[in-house]
């Protein structure tokens, strides 16, 4: 199996090359030659890197990973045993909500132990699914192709997604030709990684604005990682990029850009993501497990509820004391985690829009995947209730 996961990176030369945020599958066996790491990219390597696989290949190999892992490995919690104690990986120079949850003591007893940063959502989830971490989050979408492939996971709890202050934004060139969808065919457009959030976004923004499938599919998908794709716009290298969160922000701050749709305005308030677990990990956790998934619904609501100058100061203040050298400037452009449900419960509907999309993509078969049996609301005891929006947040 190693053998095929390795063959799935190598490049036409024969040698591995760094996909940007596509799935890397668990640490190869002593001996064996390692893949490239998802947490960097070569040196001397463009910030902007045409796909050579198709448009699926990010999905198959979800899937091939997904396999490899599905084979007794989800042991969870490091020893085998219950522990109080989960293994996460963070994003530099942001605060995830579990991360907020443990700094305002929500987690009641349980500990957080950063293994490391990553800058794919789906390599996480392979890692919690493999047991390299017991919790990982990804795109719903990314979800669902794990759950197809039998991983042994669930999703527990949403951690991010779209509403009026947080949202991808698909932007352009204040004076350049594209307008509309249809000014897409033949252009290019940047994204952090195929398979995920952005390329579905993508995909149901040209099916919604009329265009064809085979008109569809000459829109040019791009691998560009994120930090370069407002560069890459401006030297129009490409034609449209999916920007999100601070760089979104700090683009249009900058000027010279607009945002010709987002994910906001075709979905609306809308969680994408989820944190999942391993199987077993629940079954030999369920107490942790459960005070973790509280905690993490607790924060996102006091996020939502406190002024947002006070959630930002205090995520200021997690990234100095944990000590990783990281820039806390960006921080000043946080608006929201975008989580639609209360405490970030997961609706059905909202792990439904992905499945749809993946069967049309001919991603997974119908039937193959039922969604009530790839998630839970049953470990989070927050608060049913929402807290009230502080409408004045700045």
């Amino acid at each position: 199996m190693w053998t095929v996961l390795s063959a799935l990176f190598r490049t036409e030369s024969g040698t591995h090359r760094r996909v940007h945020c596509a799935v890397c599958p668990v640490p190869p066996p002593v001996g064996a030659s390692p893949l490239p790491s998802c947490r960097t990219r070569p040196t001397g390597s463009s910030p902007l890197s045409p796909v050579l696989a198709t448009r699926r290949a990010f999905l198959t190999l979800t899937g091939a990973a997904a396999v490899a892992v599905g084979c007794g490995r989800a042991t969870g919690g490091g020893s085998g045993g219950s522990t109080d104690t989960l293994r996460y990986q963070g994003w530099a120079g942001q605060v995830t909500p579990a991360e907020l949850a443990e700094e305002l003591g929500y987690l009641e007893g349980v500990k957080l132990k950063w293994v490391g940063n990553t800058i794919s959502g789906p390599q996480d989830i392979q890692s919690a699914a493999s047991g390299e971490v017991d919790f990982g989050g990804a795109f719903n979408g990314a979800v669902i192709k794990l759950a197809a492939a039998k991983a042994p996971v669930t999703a527990v709890i949403s951690y991010y997604g779209s509403d009026r202050d947080a949202y991808h934004g698909f932007t352009t060139l204040d004076d350049g030709s594209v307008r509309t969808a249809r000014d897409l065919i033949g252009k290019k457009v940047g994204m952090n990684t195929l398979g995920a959030h952005a390329e579905a976004m993508l995909d149901i923004y040209l099916q919604r604005e009329g265009l064809s499938e085979k008109e569809a599919e000459r829109v040019e998908r791009l691998v560009v990682p994120p930090v370069n794709i407002e560069q890459t716009l401006r030297k129009q290298q490409i034609h449209l990029g999916a920007l999100d969160g601070v760089l979104r922000e700090k683009a249009l701050e900058r000027g010279g850009v607009r945002v010709l749709f987002s994910d906001h305005a075709i979905l609306g308030d809308s969680s994408a993501g989820t944190y999942v677990i391993a199987d077993r990990f629940i079954d030999r956790n369920p107490e942790t497990v459960r005070a973790f998934v509280t905690g993490v619904g607790r924060a996102i609501e006091w996020a939502r509820a406190a002024p947002r100058a006070e959630v930002v100061e205090l995520k200021k203040k997690v990234i100095r004391d944990r000590g990783r050298n990281e820039d806390t400037a960006a921080l000043a452009h946080w608006r929201s985690y975008g989580v639609a449900g209360t405490g970030g419960r997961i609706a059905p509907k909202e792990l439904n829009l992905w499945l749809d999309w993946l069967r049309k993509r001919g991603d997974i078969k119908a039937g193959q995947v039922k969604v009530s049996d790839i998630y839970t609301n049953e470990f989070n005891d927050s608060p049913k209730t929402a807290e009230p929006r502080n409408e004045k947040r700045d």
